[in-house]
Formats: C-alpha cells, sequence, structure tokens
C-alpha cells in the first residue's frame, strides 16, 4: 500500500507507522535477548561490604567514611536493612581505618557488587593547611553474602581468641572480654569482631564476615578458572589503581571502566549513585551480549 503511490496520504501515514513498529520491534527484541542472558546466581543475595582506607593516611580514612555514608544513604533509599560487623576508627580526624558492614534487601548484590575496586579522591582535605589538593584512596570489597547451607566449615580448622575490645564502649571494654577474633587455619584468614558487648554476637558475626570471605575465594578461583583475564576484586589500593576518581574542585566523578563522568558531586556523595550503578549494569550487558556473539 506504501509503494502504490494511489493515496499519497496514506502512504505517508503507513511509512511512518512502519517505523514506529520497526523502533518497537527493536526494544522488543533487545529486552528479550537481555531476559535470556545468564543470571548472576548472587544478584539476591544479601551482601557484607568491606571498606579499607588506601594510601593517603588520616585523608584515606575521611574518605572511607565518605564512601560508607555514601553506601549507607543508598541502601536506605533502597529500604535495605545495613548493620555494622566490625570497624576500626581512624585517627583523631574521623572516618575508619576500615569498616564492615551488612546490607538486607530485594537484589543487594545486583545494584552494588559493580562497586568493588579502588576508589581515588581528589580534593583538599581538612588535614591541610595549605590549600594543597591531596589525592587518596580506598578500597571496597562487595561479597554476596554466604549461608552456611553455601560453605562447610570444620570446626578443627578454627582457632578462636577471646581477649578485651578496644576503642569506646565504657566500662564494659574494660572489665569484660567479649571481643573475638578467629583464625582459618587452612588459610591464615583472621577475622575480628568486637562492636558487641556479647562474647556470643560477637562470635555469630564474625562467623558470618568468615564464611563470606571464604565463599568469595572459592568463587574467584572458579571463575579464573573459567577466564584468565578476570581481574582481581580489590588490587592494592595504591593512587594509580582505580576504577573511579572523585574530584571535589572540578564536581566531577569519572568511572574509567567505562569512560563515564558525571557531575553534582554531593548529591552522589549523598547516596544518589542510581546513575552510575545503571550505566555499569549496561555496560555489562553489552559486554555479554558481544561474547554471546562470538
Amino acid at each position: 500500500m506504501s509503494s502504490s503511490g494511489n493515496d499519497e496520504g496514506m502512504s505517508a501515514l503507513i511509512k511512518q507507522e512502519n517505523a514506529t513498529l520497526q523502533s518497537k520491534l527493536n526494544e522488543l527484541s533487545e529486552a528479550l535477548t537481555l531476559a535470556l542472558l545468564p543470571k548472576d546466581p548472587n544478584d539476591e543475595k544479601d551482601i557484607i561490604v568491606e571498606i579499607r582506607a588506601g594510601t593517603g593516611g588520616d585523608e584515606a580514612a575521611i574518605f572511607a567514611g565518605d564512601l560508607y555514608r555514601m553506601y549507607s544513604r543508598y541502601a536506605q533509599s533502597q529500604n535495605w536493612k545495613t548493620e555494622v560487623l566490625s570497624m576500626s576508627e581512624g585517627g583523631g580526624k574521623g572516618g575508619f581505618k576500615e569498616i564492615i558492614f551488612e546490607v538486607r534487601g530485594g537484589n543487594a548484590y545486583s545494584r552494588l557488587k559493580y562497586e568493588s575496586g579502588v576508589h581515588r579522591v581528589q580534593r583538599v582535605p581538612v588535614t591541610e593547611t595549605s590549600g594543597r589538593i591531596h589525592t587518596s584512596t580506598a578500597t571496597v570489597a562487595v561479597l554476596p553474602k554466604a549461608e552456611e547451607v553455601d560453605i562447610n566449615i570444620n570446626p578443627d580448622d578454627l582457632r578462636m581468641d577471646i581477649f578485651h575490645s578496644g576503642g569506646a564502649g565504657g566500662q564494659n571494654v574494660n572489665k569484660v572480654a567479649s571481643a573475638i577474633r578467629i583464625t582459618y587455619l587452612p588459610t591464615g584468614m583472621i577475622v575480628v569482631c568486637q562492636d558487641e558487648r556479647s562474647q556470643l554476637q560477637n562470635k555469630i558475626k564474625a562467623m558470618s564476615v568468615l564464611r563470606t570471605r571464604l565463599l568469595d575465594m572459592e568463587r574467584r578461583k572458579q571463575e579464573e578458572a573459567i577466564s584468565s583475564k578476570r581481574r582481581s576484586q580489590v588490587g592494592t589500593g595504591e593512587r594509580a589503581e582505580k576504577i573511579r576518581t572523585y574530584n571535589y574542585p572540578q564536581d566531577r566523578i569519572s568511572d574509567h571502566r567505562i569512560n563515564l563522568s558525571v557531575h553534582n558531586l554531593p548529591k552522589v556523595m549523598d547516596g544518589d549513585i542510581d546513575g552510575l550503578i545503571d550505566a555499569l549494569a549496561s555496560a555489562e550487558h553489552e559486554k555479554q551480549l558481544e561474547e554471546q556473539q562470538v
């Protein structure tokens, strides 16, 4: 009908409708292809997030605290629950040398798994008196939480030490030995938890972290056996290793994995990271599609 030329008005309408339907067909085809991509079996799991100060001294610890606040605010916006499992506070300027916390909520891993790596900040720190811009880093590891059924731990492979907690905590810190240090003997992995007043609660939290780390270790071994190209999740925390840079003087966040730059840094640091996550997820989907076509 569009090619007959008998009715120019009808022909134009048919061509317009055909273009609209073709566009819709392409969208549905892409959506169907994405729906058929293999799902990450961990996507629906709760997670344990570990943030550690990297290079930069007190400023790195402050930045680690800023990242913890960012993820906490994001979790709140998603109606997820968070719980600190272990932390080591920074120096007198605040922040954390290390903080480990759990995030419980639907598809937490599917959204935050892209945050694993070295995060770099460029700004004038509160510790700087001359106004000079510093570069510091913090490492982030996002691990799908392991349940007892996911990994079997032989009690004979564990050494548990009980000691007095350090830091804030009032008289209980000095009088009651409630802190737990668990060493997994086959690997030498050590987990410490001292935030609860109850020895039992500290043990439960420490075992949760240990199981999650061991499961992640097994998962990485499997992935490395499949592909030797897989990068390690965190890196060493050196300034040259980075997945994202937070540049305060230029109000810019740059994700180096997908060459994406966005602005309004204060909003991002207040937990508005959906835009970054969506872009990373889209890039991952495109990569999966390319791999399927090879």
